[in-house]
Protein backbone atom coordinates (compact mmCIF):
# COMPACT_ATOMS: atom_id res chain seq x y z
CA UNK A 1 0.00 0.00 0.00
CA UNK A 2 1.33 3.43 -0.99
CA UNK A 3 1.97 6.11 1.70
CA UNK A 4 -0.90 8.27 0.39
CA UNK A 5 -3.28 5.32 0.69
CA UNK A 6 -2.07 4.68 4.23
CA UNK A 7 -2.68 8.36 4.98
CA UNK A 8 -6.26 8.17 3.72
CA UNK A 9 -7.02 4.99 5.68
CA UNK A 10 -5.56 6.31 8.94
CA UNK A 11 -7.34 9.67 8.50
CA UNK A 12 -10.63 7.85 7.95
CA UNK A 13 -10.07 5.80 11.11
CA UNK A 14 -9.25 9.00 13.01
CA UNK A 15 -12.55 10.60 12.01
CA UNK A 16 -14.42 7.44 13.04
CA UNK A 17 -12.93 7.29 16.54
CA UNK A 18 -13.52 11.03 17.03
CA UNK A 19 -17.17 10.62 16.04
CA UNK A 20 -17.41 7.71 18.47
CA UNK A 21 -16.42 10.05 21.27
CA UNK A 22 -12.66 9.77 21.77
CA UNK A 23 -10.98 13.07 22.64
CA UNK A 24 -9.27 14.72 19.69
CA UNK A 25 -5.89 14.91 21.43
CA UNK A 26 -5.72 11.18 22.15
CA UNK A 27 -7.35 10.14 18.87
CA UNK A 28 -4.89 12.23 16.83
CA UNK A 29 -1.86 11.04 18.81
CA UNK A 30 -2.94 7.41 18.46
CA UNK A 31 -3.66 7.80 14.73
CA UNK A 32 -0.30 9.48 14.20
CA UNK A 33 1.57 6.68 15.98
CA UNK A 34 -0.29 3.92 14.12
CA UNK A 35 0.30 5.73 10.82
CA UNK A 36 4.02 6.22 11.43
CA UNK A 37 4.50 2.56 12.41
CA UNK A 38 2.54 1.45 9.33
CA UNK A 39 4.53 3.65 6.92
CA UNK A 40 7.95 2.62 8.27
CA UNK A 41 6.96 -1.05 8.28
CA UNK A 42 5.60 -0.72 4.72
CA UNK A 43 8.97 0.69 3.63
CA UNK A 44 10.57 -2.45 5.11
CA UNK A 45 8.31 -4.60 2.93
CA UNK A 46 6.18 -5.75 5.90
CA UNK A 47 9.03 -8.00 7.00
CA UNK A 48 7.99 -9.39 10.46
CA UNK A 49 11.61 -9.28 11.62
CA UNK A 50 11.77 -5.54 10.93
CA UNK A 51 8.55 -4.58 12.73
CA UNK A 52 10.48 -3.81 15.93
CA UNK A 53 12.78 -1.45 14.06
CA UNK A 54 9.81 0.29 12.43
CA UNK A 55 8.20 0.68 15.85
CA UNK A 56 11.40 2.16 17.32
CA UNK A 57 11.76 4.68 14.49
CA UNK A 58 8.07 5.67 14.78
CA UNK A 59 8.34 6.19 18.55
CA UNK A 60 11.49 8.31 18.19
CA UNK A 61 9.91 10.36 15.40
CA UNK A 62 6.74 11.00 17.43
CA UNK A 63 8.72 11.62 20.61
CA UNK A 64 10.60 14.53 19.09
CA UNK A 65 7.41 16.39 18.18
CA UNK A 66 6.05 17.73 21.50
CA UNK A 67 9.21 19.51 22.63
CA UNK A 68 10.43 20.67 19.21
CA UNK A 69 7.08 22.24 18.34
CA UNK A 70 5.81 23.38 21.75
CA UNK A 71 9.11 24.99 22.81
CA UNK A 72 8.13 28.09 20.88
CA UNK A 73 8.12 31.61 22.27
CA UNK A 74 4.96 32.49 20.36
CA UNK A 75 2.94 29.74 22.09
CA UNK A 76 3.62 31.36 25.47
CA UNK A 77 1.01 33.89 24.34
CA UNK A 78 -1.75 31.37 24.98
CA UNK A 79 -1.52 31.10 28.79
CA UNK A 80 -0.84 34.84 29.16
CA UNK A 81 -3.91 35.77 27.09
CA UNK A 82 -6.08 33.36 29.06
CA UNK A 83 -4.69 34.67 32.35
CA UNK A 84 -5.59 38.25 31.36
CA UNK A 85 -9.23 37.22 30.96
CA UNK A 86 -9.50 35.37 34.26
CA UNK A 87 -7.72 38.11 36.22
CA UNK A 88 -10.05 40.70 34.68
CA UNK A 89 -13.05 38.64 35.73
CA UNK A 90 -11.93 38.09 39.31
CA UNK A 91 -10.95 41.76 39.61
CA UNK A 92 -14.56 42.72 38.82
CA UNK A 93 -13.66 44.51 35.58
CA UNK A 94 -16.13 42.38 33.62
CA UNK A 95 -19.11 43.45 35.64
CA UNK A 96 -18.15 47.12 35.23
CA UNK A 97 -17.95 46.63 31.47
CA UNK A 98 -21.42 45.07 31.35
CA UNK A 99 -22.89 47.84 33.49
CA UNK A 100 -21.45 50.51 31.19
CA UNK A 101 -22.78 48.75 28.09
CA UNK A 102 -26.21 48.41 29.69
CA UNK A 103 -26.43 52.12 30.55
CA UNK A 104 -25.37 53.22 27.06
CA UNK A 105 -27.16 50.63 24.90
CA UNK A 106 -30.01 49.39 27.08
CA UNK A 107 -32.52 51.84 25.55
CA UNK A 108 -32.39 50.00 22.20
CA UNK A 109 -34.99 47.32 21.36
CA UNK A 110 -33.46 44.17 22.82
CA UNK A 111 -31.09 46.50 24.66
CA UNK A 112 -29.86 44.11 27.34
CA UNK A 113 -29.01 41.48 24.76
CA UNK A 114 -27.21 44.08 22.63
CA UNK A 115 -25.37 45.27 25.75
CA UNK A 116 -24.31 41.69 26.43
CA UNK A 117 -22.89 41.32 22.92
CA UNK A 118 -20.80 44.50 23.10
CA UNK A 119 -19.69 43.92 26.69
CA UNK A 120 -18.62 40.43 25.66
CA UNK A 121 -16.74 41.89 22.69
CA UNK A 122 -14.95 44.24 25.08
CA UNK A 123 -14.06 41.40 27.42
CA UNK A 124 -12.95 39.30 24.43
CA UNK A 125 -10.33 41.98 23.82
CA UNK A 126 -8.58 40.92 27.03
CA UNK A 127 -9.49 37.23 27.03
CA UNK A 128 -8.03 34.71 24.63
CA UNK A 129 -10.58 31.96 25.20
CA UNK A 130 -14.21 31.69 24.10
CA UNK A 131 -14.98 29.13 26.79
CA UNK A 132 -13.85 31.48 29.56
CA UNK A 133 -15.80 34.39 28.04
CA UNK A 134 -19.01 32.37 27.82
CA UNK A 135 -18.67 31.12 31.39
CA UNK A 136 -18.11 34.64 32.74
CA UNK A 137 -21.12 36.24 31.03
CA UNK A 138 -23.39 33.30 31.76
CA UNK A 139 -23.00 34.30 35.41
CA UNK A 140 -23.37 38.06 34.84
CA UNK A 141 -25.74 38.68 31.94
CA UNK A 142 -28.23 35.79 31.85
CA UNK A 143 -29.79 36.46 35.30
CA UNK A 144 -30.32 40.11 34.43
CA UNK A 145 -31.88 39.35 31.05
CA UNK A 146 -34.25 36.80 32.60
CA UNK A 147 -35.24 39.29 35.33
CA UNK A 148 -36.11 41.80 32.59
CA UNK A 149 -38.47 39.44 30.76
CA UNK A 150 -36.18 37.74 28.24
CA UNK A 151 -36.80 34.12 27.32
CA UNK A 152 -34.13 32.15 29.15
CA UNK A 153 -33.27 30.13 26.06
CA UNK A 154 -32.61 33.22 23.98
CA UNK A 155 -30.66 34.84 26.83
CA UNK A 156 -28.43 31.77 26.95
CA UNK A 157 -28.09 31.82 23.17
CA UNK A 158 -26.94 35.44 23.22
CA UNK A 159 -24.17 34.63 25.71
CA UNK A 160 -23.06 31.47 23.89
CA UNK A 161 -22.93 33.25 20.51
CA UNK A 162 -21.27 36.42 21.84
CA UNK A 163 -18.68 34.30 23.63
CA UNK A 164 -17.38 33.13 20.26
CA UNK A 165 -16.06 36.65 19.61
CA UNK A 166 -13.07 35.83 21.80
CA UNK A 167 -11.86 33.51 19.05
CA UNK A 168 -11.47 36.41 16.65
CA UNK A 169 -10.89 39.58 18.66
CA UNK A 170 -7.27 39.67 19.87
CA UNK A 171 -5.80 38.41 22.03
CA UNK A 172 -6.96 35.11 20.53
CA UNK A 173 -5.49 31.72 21.35
CA UNK A 174 -6.84 30.18 18.13
CA UNK A 175 -5.25 32.89 15.96
CA UNK A 176 -1.91 32.23 17.67
CA UNK A 177 -2.25 28.50 17.00
CA UNK A 178 -3.10 29.18 13.34
CA UNK A 179 -0.06 31.45 12.99
CA UNK A 180 2.24 28.79 14.44
CA UNK A 181 0.90 26.01 12.20
CA UNK A 182 1.11 27.97 8.94
CA UNK A 183 4.27 29.86 9.98
CA UNK A 184 2.83 33.35 9.57
CA UNK A 185 3.40 36.56 11.52
CA UNK A 186 1.49 36.39 14.81
CA UNK A 187 1.27 40.17 15.19
CA UNK A 188 -0.31 40.73 11.77
CA UNK A 189 -2.84 37.96 12.35
CA UNK A 190 -3.84 39.44 15.70
CA UNK A 191 -4.26 42.85 14.09
CA UNK A 192 -6.36 41.30 11.32
CA UNK A 193 -8.86 39.99 13.87
CA UNK A 194 -9.90 43.39 15.27
CA UNK A 195 -12.15 44.72 12.52
CA UNK A 196 -13.81 41.37 11.64
CA UNK A 197 -14.41 40.76 15.36
CA UNK A 198 -16.00 44.17 15.85
CA UNK A 199 -17.94 43.67 12.62
CA UNK A 200 -19.29 40.35 13.92
CA UNK A 201 -20.47 42.09 17.10
CA UNK A 202 -22.28 44.75 15.03
CA UNK A 203 -24.01 42.05 12.96
CA UNK A 204 -25.10 40.24 16.15
CA UNK A 205 -26.41 43.51 17.60
CA UNK A 206 -28.28 44.35 14.39
CA UNK A 207 -29.91 40.92 14.38
CA UNK A 208 -31.09 41.34 17.98
CA UNK A 209 -32.53 44.82 17.36
CA UNK A 210 -34.30 43.58 14.22
CA UNK A 211 -35.86 40.67 16.09
CA UNK A 212 -36.93 42.95 18.93
CA UNK A 213 -38.58 45.37 16.48
CA UNK A 214 -40.35 42.59 14.58
CA UNK A 215 -41.53 40.75 17.71
CA UNK A 216 -43.01 43.54 19.84
CA UNK A 217 -43.01 41.52 23.07
CA UNK A 218 -39.37 40.52 22.65
CA UNK A 219 -36.46 42.12 24.48
CA UNK A 220 -37.94 45.11 26.30
CA UNK A 221 -35.55 48.09 26.39
CA UNK A 222 -33.97 49.17 29.66
CA UNK A 223 -34.33 52.90 30.25
CA UNK A 224 -34.15 55.35 33.10
CA UNK A 225 -30.43 56.13 32.96
CA UNK A 226 -29.47 59.78 32.97
CA UNK A 227 -26.50 61.11 31.02
CA UNK A 228 -24.66 61.56 34.30
CA UNK A 229 -25.19 57.88 35.18
CA UNK A 230 -23.94 56.87 31.76
CA UNK A 231 -20.74 58.88 32.02
CA UNK A 232 -20.15 57.73 35.59
CA UNK A 233 -20.19 54.11 34.34
CA UNK A 234 -17.29 54.68 31.94
CA UNK A 235 -14.26 55.11 34.27
CA UNK A 236 -14.65 51.63 35.88
CA UNK A 237 -14.65 50.13 32.36
CA UNK A 238 -11.57 52.05 31.16
CA UNK A 239 -9.03 49.51 32.51
CA UNK A 240 -10.23 46.98 29.92
CA UNK A 241 -9.55 49.39 27.07
CA UNK A 242 -6.24 50.42 28.63
CA UNK A 243 -5.00 46.83 28.51
CA UNK A 244 -6.17 46.49 24.91
CA UNK A 245 -4.27 49.67 24.02
CA UNK A 246 -1.08 48.30 25.57
CA UNK A 247 -1.29 45.09 23.55
CA UNK A 248 -2.01 46.98 20.31
CA UNK A 249 0.90 49.37 20.86
CA UNK A 250 3.26 46.46 21.41
CA UNK A 251 2.34 44.53 18.29
CA UNK A 252 1.84 47.58 16.07
CA UNK A 253 3.56 50.95 16.43
CA UNK A 254 0.99 53.48 15.12
CA UNK A 255 3.65 56.20 14.96
CA UNK A 256 5.73 54.39 12.37
CA UNK A 257 8.94 52.42 12.66
CA UNK A 258 9.46 49.05 14.27
CA UNK A 259 7.00 47.61 16.77
CA UNK A 260 7.75 48.43 20.40
CA UNK A 261 7.72 44.80 21.36
CA UNK A 262 6.73 41.31 20.28
CA UNK A 263 3.20 39.93 20.75
CA UNK A 264 4.60 37.71 23.49
CA UNK A 265 5.94 40.72 25.38
CA UNK A 266 2.67 42.57 24.83
CA UNK A 267 0.70 39.65 26.27
CA UNK A 268 3.00 39.37 29.30
CA UNK A 269 2.82 43.12 29.96
CA UNK A 270 -0.96 43.03 29.56
CA UNK A 271 -1.23 40.23 32.12
CA UNK A 272 1.00 42.19 34.54
CA UNK A 273 -1.09 45.35 34.15
CA UNK A 274 -4.33 43.45 34.80
CA UNK A 275 -2.69 41.82 37.81
CA UNK A 276 -1.86 45.26 39.24
CA UNK A 277 -5.46 46.37 38.59
CA UNK A 278 -6.71 43.26 40.36
CA UNK A 279 -4.56 44.06 43.39
CA UNK A 280 -5.90 47.61 43.36
CA UNK A 281 -9.43 46.17 43.31
CA UNK A 282 -8.44 44.13 46.38
CA UNK A 283 -8.68 40.72 44.73
CA UNK A 284 -8.42 38.06 47.43
CA UNK A 285 -5.82 35.30 47.55
CA UNK A 286 -8.46 32.66 46.85
CA UNK A 287 -9.62 34.56 43.76
CA UNK A 288 -6.05 34.89 42.52
CA UNK A 289 -5.51 31.17 43.07
CA UNK A 290 -8.72 30.37 41.16
CA UNK A 291 -7.57 32.56 38.26
CA UNK A 292 -4.24 30.73 38.09
CA UNK A 293 -5.90 27.30 38.34
CA UNK A 294 -8.46 28.06 35.62
CA UNK A 295 -5.70 29.39 33.38
CA UNK A 296 -3.60 26.28 33.98
CA UNK A 297 -6.53 23.94 33.26
CA UNK A 298 -7.49 25.62 30.00
CA UNK A 299 -3.88 26.01 28.86
CA UNK A 300 -3.15 22.34 29.62
CA UNK A 301 -6.20 21.29 27.60
CA UNK A 302 -5.10 23.38 24.60
CA UNK A 303 -1.47 22.18 24.72
CA UNK A 304 -2.54 18.55 25.07
CA UNK A 305 -4.59 18.88 21.90
CA UNK A 306 -1.61 20.49 20.15
CA UNK A 307 0.75 17.67 21.21
CA UNK A 308 -1.55 14.91 19.99
CA UNK A 309 -2.39 16.59 16.71
CA UNK A 310 1.22 17.44 15.89
CA UNK A 311 2.11 13.73 16.03
CA UNK A 312 -0.64 13.13 13.49
CA UNK A 313 0.64 16.06 11.40
CA UNK A 314 4.14 14.53 11.35
CA UNK A 315 2.59 11.31 10.00
CA UNK A 316 0.75 13.32 7.30
CA UNK A 317 4.09 14.68 6.14
CA UNK A 318 5.49 11.18 5.65
CA UNK A 319 2.29 10.15 3.84
CA UNK A 320 2.49 13.26 1.58
CA UNK A 321 -1.25 13.75 1.99
CA UNK A 322 -1.07 17.60 2.04
CA UNK A 323 0.69 17.65 -1.33
CA UNK A 324 -1.75 15.20 -2.87
CA UNK A 325 -4.73 17.18 -1.59
CA UNK A 326 -3.27 20.44 -2.98
CA UNK A 327 -2.80 18.84 -6.39
CA UNK A 328 -6.39 17.57 -6.35
CA UNK A 329 -7.85 20.93 -5.29
CA UNK A 330 -5.98 22.86 -7.97
CA UNK A 331 -7.09 20.34 -10.62
CA UNK A 332 -10.79 21.03 -10.02
CA UNK A 333 -12.60 22.82 -12.82
CA UNK A 334 -14.43 25.17 -10.46
CA UNK A 335 -13.22 28.73 -9.98
CA UNK A 336 -10.89 29.30 -6.99
CA UNK A 337 -13.61 31.29 -5.17
CA UNK A 338 -16.17 28.49 -5.56
CA UNK A 339 -13.59 25.98 -4.31
CA UNK A 340 -12.83 28.19 -1.30
CA UNK A 341 -16.54 28.41 -0.45
CA UNK A 342 -16.80 24.61 -0.67
CA UNK A 343 -13.87 24.31 1.76
CA UNK A 344 -15.58 26.69 4.22
CA UNK A 345 -18.83 24.71 3.96
CA UNK A 346 -16.85 21.55 4.71
CA UNK A 347 -15.55 23.26 7.86
CA UNK A 348 -19.14 24.03 8.88
CA UNK A 349 -20.07 20.35 8.63
CA UNK A 350 -16.88 19.09 10.29
CA UNK A 351 -17.34 21.55 13.14
CA UNK A 352 -20.59 19.85 14.11
CA UNK A 353 -18.55 16.88 15.31
CA UNK A 354 -15.23 18.33 16.48
CA UNK A 355 -14.05 21.11 18.79
CA UNK A 356 -12.69 24.24 17.12
CA UNK A 357 -9.00 23.97 18.04
CA UNK A 358 -8.81 20.26 17.24
CA UNK A 359 -10.57 20.80 13.92
CA UNK A 360 -8.12 23.50 12.81
CA UNK A 361 -5.08 21.56 13.96
CA UNK A 362 -6.20 18.45 12.11
CA UNK A 363 -7.20 20.12 8.85
CA UNK A 364 -4.83 23.04 8.33
CA UNK A 365 -1.74 20.95 7.45
CA UNK A 366 -3.73 19.61 4.49
CA UNK A 367 -6.11 22.46 3.62
CA UNK A 368 -3.76 25.45 3.99
CA UNK A 369 -1.29 24.37 1.26
CA UNK A 370 -4.26 23.72 -1.03
CA UNK A 371 -5.69 27.22 -0.51
CA UNK A 372 -2.29 28.80 -1.08
CA UNK A 373 -1.94 26.76 -4.27
CA UNK A 374 -5.36 28.00 -5.38
CA UNK A 375 -4.15 31.58 -4.97
CA UNK A 376 -1.02 30.85 -7.00
CA UNK A 377 1.52 29.86 -4.35
CA UNK A 378 3.09 31.25 -1.18
CA UNK A 379 5.28 33.76 -3.04
CA UNK A 380 2.74 34.92 -5.62
CA UNK A 381 2.27 38.66 -6.17
CA UNK A 382 -1.16 40.30 -5.89
CA UNK A 383 -1.24 40.94 -9.65
CA UNK A 384 -0.76 37.25 -10.50
CA UNK A 385 -2.97 35.74 -7.76
CA UNK A 386 -6.43 34.23 -8.02
CA UNK A 387 -7.87 36.14 -5.05
CA UNK A 388 -6.21 39.48 -5.79
CA UNK A 389 -3.71 39.38 -2.90
CA UNK A 390 -0.16 38.21 -2.37
CA UNK A 391 0.72 35.03 -0.50
CA UNK A 392 1.11 36.64 2.93
CA UNK A 393 -2.19 38.52 2.74
CA UNK A 394 -3.96 35.41 1.44
CA UNK A 395 -2.67 33.46 4.45
CA UNK A 396 -3.98 36.16 6.81
CA UNK A 397 -7.34 36.40 5.04
CA UNK A 398 -7.82 32.63 5.04
CA UNK A 399 -6.78 32.50 8.70
CA UNK A 400 -9.54 34.92 9.70
CA UNK A 401 -12.06 32.98 7.61
CA UNK A 402 -11.26 29.62 9.19
CA UNK A 403 -11.18 31.12 12.69
CA UNK A 404 -14.60 32.64 12.00
CA UNK A 405 -15.73 29.16 10.93
CA UNK A 406 -14.28 27.86 14.18
CA UNK A 407 -16.43 30.44 16.01
CA UNK A 408 -19.45 29.12 14.13
CA UNK A 409 -18.57 25.58 15.23
CA UNK A 410 -18.53 26.62 18.89
CA UNK A 411 -22.33 26.97 18.81
CA UNK A 412 -23.38 24.23 16.37
CA UNK A 413 -24.88 20.99 17.69
CA UNK A 414 -24.02 18.40 18.81
CA UNK A 415 -20.50 19.44 19.95
CA UNK A 416 -20.87 23.26 20.30
CA UNK A 417 -18.61 23.78 23.30
CA UNK A 418 -19.87 27.24 24.27
CA UNK A 419 -23.41 25.89 24.57
CA UNK A 420 -22.25 23.16 26.95
CA UNK A 421 -20.35 25.72 29.03
CA UNK A 422 -23.37 28.02 29.37
CA UNK A 423 -25.62 25.09 30.29
CA UNK A 424 -23.04 23.92 32.83
CA UNK A 425 -22.97 27.30 34.55
CA UNK A 426 -26.78 27.61 34.72
CA UNK A 427 -28.66 24.83 36.52
CA UNK A 428 -32.00 26.00 35.06
CA UNK A 429 -30.86 25.49 31.46
CA UNK A 430 -30.35 22.31 29.46
CA UNK A 431 -27.97 22.05 26.54
CA UNK A 432 -31.00 21.73 24.26
CA UNK A 433 -32.31 25.06 25.58
CA UNK A 434 -29.05 26.79 24.69
CA UNK A 435 -28.92 25.25 21.22
CA UNK A 436 -32.47 26.47 20.56
CA UNK A 437 -31.61 29.97 21.77
CA UNK A 438 -28.49 30.24 19.64
CA UNK A 439 -30.21 29.25 16.36
CA UNK A 440 -30.86 32.84 15.07
CA UNK A 441 -27.16 33.60 15.31
CA UNK A 442 -26.40 31.02 12.61
CA UNK A 443 -27.93 33.54 10.17
CA UNK A 444 -25.75 36.35 11.53
CA UNK A 445 -22.59 34.25 11.21
CA UNK A 446 -23.48 33.22 7.66
CA UNK A 447 -23.91 36.89 6.71
CA UNK A 448 -20.60 37.84 8.35
CA UNK A 449 -18.66 35.05 6.66
CA UNK A 450 -20.19 35.92 3.30
CA UNK A 451 -19.16 39.57 3.64
CA UNK A 452 -15.62 38.67 4.75
CA UNK A 453 -15.27 36.46 1.68
CA UNK A 454 -16.72 39.08 -0.66
CA UNK A 455 -14.79 42.03 0.81
CA UNK A 456 -11.30 40.92 1.95
CA UNK A 457 -10.42 44.55 2.76
CA UNK A 458 -12.41 44.19 6.00
CA UNK A 459 -9.78 41.70 7.11
CA UNK A 460 -6.67 43.09 5.47
CA UNK A 461 -6.89 46.82 6.23
CA UNK A 462 -4.99 46.82 9.55
CA UNK A 463 -2.34 44.23 8.54
CA UNK A 464 -1.64 46.27 5.38
CA UNK A 465 -0.88 49.31 7.57
CA UNK A 466 1.63 47.27 9.59
CA UNK A 467 3.70 46.75 6.45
Amino acid sequence: MEPIQIGLVVTGLLLVVVLLGMRVAFAAGLAGMVGLIWIFWAKAGYDPSKFGKALTIAVKTAGQVPHSKIASQELSLIPTFILIGYLAYYAGLTKSLFEAAKRWLGWLPGGLAVSTVFATAGFAAVSGASVATSAVFARIAIPEMIDNGYDKRFAAGVVAAAGTLASLIPPSAILVIYAIIVEQNVGKLLLAGFIPGAFSAVVYGTLIVSMAVFFKSFGPPVGGFSWKERFVSLPPAFPIFFVVLIIILFIYNPFGGDAWGTPTEGGALGAFVVFLMALWKRMSWSQFKDALLETAKLSAMIFTIIWGVLIYVRFLGFADLPGAFSDWITSLEHSPMITLIMILLAYAVLGMFMDAIGMLLLTLPVVYPAVMALNGGENVSAADSAFGMDGTMCAIWFGILVVKMAEFCLITPPIGLNCFVVAGVRDDLSVQDVFRGVTPFFIADAITIGLLVAFPAIVLYLPSLAG
